[in-house]
């Protein structure tokens, strides 16, 4: 019915343009050229500030807001299909999305909002709010400080909110999505003033209903704002956000004990083995305050400081298999409510100075986070019932408590984490900026004081005590090398670290008695060393990178005496080594091609008695592979057709690599079409993500254990905006 009512709208425009000629011609071509679904090679590259990919010694893409409205995503992981380094999973028990990264994890926590930590929603992100989603390959413990969840290592995602630009927007737009998701959203934007130098920016989305796994429904309710002034050397923004997402039944991951020895085959794409009683509420109201000043043409301060008030509920299901071959599992449950508070600032002053052919751009400055998570839990037995994840029945909801903490009526604080840093670099350039070398140090202190959840008579620590703290601090420096030999040509190299909080020597581990059990560990460093060249021309742009990064571990080193005793050590070692291609053409007028693919390997070194020593990385597919293409029709007006594919290689689904989820590959399709109503233009969209229904393993990628995610079903989109 919807296609229907779509080709019954667009005929009469297409005729009208017929009758009316060049003019209403000309709106369409321009409406298709503002829809073109694209990728920019550059952005914010945290300290740095905005540059262009070919001038920095990193491999970055930002992927735009037309893209983001063209394929209708709800989640931000459905952006970052898109990309050809990453693939998303979910990260805990509840619907919270999980990044891989050139093989390494990245928590929603650790999600830059323009640079800065700890301000985006943590567990899922409404993709509507943003003008850009930028993706930066690779460690950036110096360009964007260490990240707060303790992720990051493989790469980070920075959100651009949306700010006015120079045209001015009324856009207006309904969507639906299969099998009963229908929502709807608005965007508007204006410049006042004399020269245009306040601008104003509010945009906001509503939509609720299930989606295509069975009985899964999502609702999310959006709100932002940003006011800009931009006149002589002032420059100022605000941006304010919210969100509240709720998920019910939720289908879960599948966990998978050690007494599985087969992965199971797939149950049908739409089905659902979650359980009507889970679900989960979020809410999030979050912004930035950010101010530049030009001392001269060449000498700017800057300062940003956001913050971010978050809260999240929910009775959360987890299924954990019994039987590969009959599908039989137990449920069990828990419940987390939390609450987030945290603050971030960033200042700094760049300065660009040049002499006898040489240049230099000076960047320093200092960067704090404040971050207090206030939380309880209970965690219940398994139910009475069995579910199955062919035949998926309703069992009761578990209610027998295994383990409680903290206050559930009123979460008190667990933690309280304090990041600084300060930072200094200096880009030199030689031979008319040709040779860049990029030369950095970042001084960065973690500092964390946690709460005990439960009384603890020995220690003499009363519930909500002062249980542990750790402060540590760590240099992260940074070298890197571009060089431009001809017009459109960049080879770059650099070594970079990546940083996070070092983890508490428990009492017991692995069955071992620990000897150094309090002992607070030193922040665990990973090292990059990456190189790569980049082309920039007319109708092509790419990149290619190989890159190398050694992430520190714990792990536990048996000692002679006590018996059965071991040193907890961050001395263990992953090694992830890959290969990474990007691409974004047009090879002829309204041919637009975005591919691009990675090959990983990702290694277990020095493990504890050598236990799976060499082994490949649970959850890293071996090859990714990206295709979208957009076909604008020279023979049928106002016409795109659109396509994507996405492909995964093999994965092993545990570090002992006795089990493994086969590749596969997943195709998109879909059609834009610009009418006119009036002499205003309508964009009717029409996709179909999963073209196959094709039943497959996503991901096996956790921190701890086997789990298996479900990849998504054939599901139809329907999206109608017009521009008034």
């Amino acid at each position: 019915m919807g296609g229907a009512s779509a080709l019954a709208l667009a005929l009469p425009a297409h005729g009208q343009d017929a009758r009316q000629g060049r003019d209403d011609g000309d709106i369409i071509v321009t409406a298709q050229r503002e829809n073109q679904t694209g990728v920019t090679h550059g952005g914010n590259i945290g300290v740095l500030g905005n540059k262009a990919a070919e001038d920095v010694p990193f491999a970055v893409k930002s992927y735009n807001g037309a893209l983001i409205l063209n394929q209708q995503p709800q989640t931000l992981g459905q952006v970052l299909d898109n990309d050809p380094s990453v693939r998303t999973s979910y990260g805990f028990g509840n619907a919270a999305e999980q990044f891989v990264i050139r093989g390494f994890a990245l928590a929603g926590d650790d999600i830059g909002f323009d640079g800065l930590y700890g301000i985006t929603p943590r567990q899922l992100i409404a993709p509507e709010l943003y003008d850009s989603v930028q993706v930066l390959n690779g460690s950036s413990a110096f360009l964007n400080g260490a990240a707060p969840g303790g992720t990051a290592i493989g790469g980070s995602v920075n959100l651009i909110p949306k700010r006015a630009g120079d045209k001015p927007l009324t856009r207006l737009t309904a969507n639906y999505t299969s099998h009963a998701h229908f929502g709807g959203s608005f965007d508007f934007a204006r410049r006042f003033g004399s020269g245009g130098e306040w601008g104003v920016r509010i945009n906001g989305a509503a939509r609720r209903g299930d989606v295509g796994i069975d009985d899964e429904f999502r609702s999310a309710y959006l709100l932002g704002g940003a006011i800009d002034y931009d006149k002589g050397p002032l420059r100022l923004s605000l941006d304010l956000a919210y969100q509240k997402v709720r998920v019910n039944r939720l289908r879960p991951k599948l966990t998978l004990p050690a007494s599985i020895t087969a992965i199971p085959r797939v149950p049908k794409a739409d089905a659902n083995y979650g359980q009507p009683f889970s679900f989960t509420n979020l809410r999030d109201i979050y912004g930035q305050f950010r101010a530049e000043y030009d001392l001269s043409d060449n000498a700017m301060v800057y300062a940003a400081f956001g913050a971010r008030d978050g809260s999240e509920d929910g009775f959360y299901s987890s299924l954990t298999l019994l039987d590969a071959t009959t599908g039989n599992g137990t449920v069990s449950g828990s419940r987390i409510p939390r609450t987030d508070n945290n603050e971030a600032a960033q200042a700094g002053i760049r300065v660009k100075l040049a002499a006898g052919g040489i240049s230099h751009e000076f960047n320093l400055g200092a960067s704090l986070n404040w971050l207090v998570n206030r939380n309880a839990y209970e965690f219940y037995a398994v139910s009475t019932g069995t579910n199955n994840i062919y035949d998926p029945v309703t069992v009761p909801q578990p209610g027998q408590v295994n383990l409680r903490g903290g206050n559930m009526a009123d979460p008190f604080p667990i933690s309280r984490t304090r990041l600084m840093s300060t930072f200094a670099s200096d880009t030199i350039g030689f031979w008319n900026d040709r040779i860049l070398l990029t030369g950095g140090l970042r001084l960065q202190q973690i500092v964390v004081k946690s709460y005990a959840a439960n009384a603890d008579p020995k220690l003499n620590i009363p519930q909500g005590g002062l249980s542990g703290e750790y402060d540590k601090d760590a240099v992260t420096p940074v070298i890197g090398l571009v060089v431009k030999p001809v017009e459109g040509i960049s080879l770059y190299a650099n070594r970079i670290e990546a940083l996070v909080q070092g983890a508490t020597a428990p009492a017991i581990s692995g069955g071992y008695n620990i000897v150094n059990v309090g002992e607070v560990l030193d922040p665990y460093k990973s090292t990059q060393y990456e190189v790569g060249g980049k082309l920039t021309l007319d109708r092509v742009t790419a990149s290619l990178s190989f890159f190398t990064t050694d992430r520190a571990t714990q792990i536990l080193v048996p000692v002679d005496t006590p018996a059965n005793s071991a040193r907890f050590e961050a001395s263990g070692l992953q090694r992830n080594r890959g290969i990474e291609l990007s691409i974004q053409a047009e090879p002829v007028e309204g041919l637009r091609i975005i591919a691009g693919g990675s090959v990983i390997d990702a290694r277990l070194r020095r493990q504890t008695n050598g236990l799976n020593e060499g082994n490949k990385v649970a959850g890293v597919p071996e090859y990714l592979l990206n295709g979208n293409v957009e076909w604008d029709l020279p023979f049928v007006p106002a016409l795109t057709l659109t396509g994507r594919i996405v492909h995964t290689g093999e994965q092993p689904a545990n570090n002992a690599n006795t089990l493994e989820l086969p590749s596969w590959t997943r195709f998109d399709l879909g059609a834009r079409y610009v009418a006119l109503v009036g002499d205003r233009p309508l964009t009717l969209r029409f996709g179909v993500d999963n073209v196959a229904n094709k039943r497959y393993w996503a991901s096996a990628f956790d921190t701890s254990r086997p789990d298996l995610l479900q990849g998504a079903p054939r599901t139809f989109k329907l999206s109608a905006s017009i521009d008034l």
